[in-house]
């Protein structure tokens, strides 16, 4: 099977790791895809979500208006702040059971608009 034209080259190095296709970089130091904060309305949404968890309630983040560090970063302090465990993934922090109230709580201190979504 032939790359598509232009997209072909390295894509993995042993020394580097993963290697943008596009600069040909480590994905660490590559400068063409690290975008801006996703365009969101300043609201930061707060909901419990069950779908797909057996069951189980997962606290979800949306809307933060930050850039993928700046994301990983706040979740790991959300994930603390609530004892519990956790993962940051599709622009969005989970975490592990039914940590609304305190979650909010914590990202207004942080200077964020908070809003519960959902039921």
């Amino acid at each position: 099977m032939k790359p598509a034209a232009g997209r072909g080259g390295l894509v993995y190095s042993t020394e580097a790791g993963r290697m943008c296709p596009d600069c040909r970089q480590p994905i660490a130091q590559c400068t063409c895809r690290q975008a801006a904060p996703p365009k969101t309305d300043g609201i930061v949404r707060v909901s419990l979500d069950t779908k797909g968890r057996k069951g189980k309630g997962v606290t979800v983040v949306k809307g933060v208006p930050v850039d993928a560090q700046a994301l990983l970063a706040l979740g790991k302090q959300l994930k603390a702040a609530c004892g519990s465990g956790g993962t940051v993934k599709d622009g969005q922090i989970e975490v592990q059971g039914d940590h609304c109230t305190l979650v909010m709580d914590a990202l207004r201190k942080q200077g964020y608009t908070v809003k519960r979504a959902g039921g």
